[in-house]
């Protein structure tokens, strides 16, 4: 595993326990070219806010603590 993909879990892990006591949760997919993509479960994969929750907290988090990550992408269940 690669230090970035260490640094992308341990951010994630923080930012669980917020996502939880809202009854939704965050699982990590992948890293790959800057993109880190990742499937959010419970009341967060359809929450009207997924958007607001996934760019502006989820992805600032990402990006001010992994230099190596421009994006976060959800992975939908389909």
């Amino acid at each position: 595993m690669k230090e970035a993909e260490k640094k992308i879990i341990e951010v994630i892990e923080k930012i669980r326990p917020f996502l939880i006591s809202d009854g939704g949760n965050i699982e990590y997919v992948k890293f790959e070219n800057g993109i880190v993509y990742v499937k959010m479960m419970g009341h967060c994969s359809n929450c009207p806010m997924l958007d607001v929750t996934l760019k502006d907290s989820i992805e600032m988090a990402l990006i001010n603590e992994v230099p190596e990550v421009v994006e976060v992408r959800n992975i939908s269940e389909e």
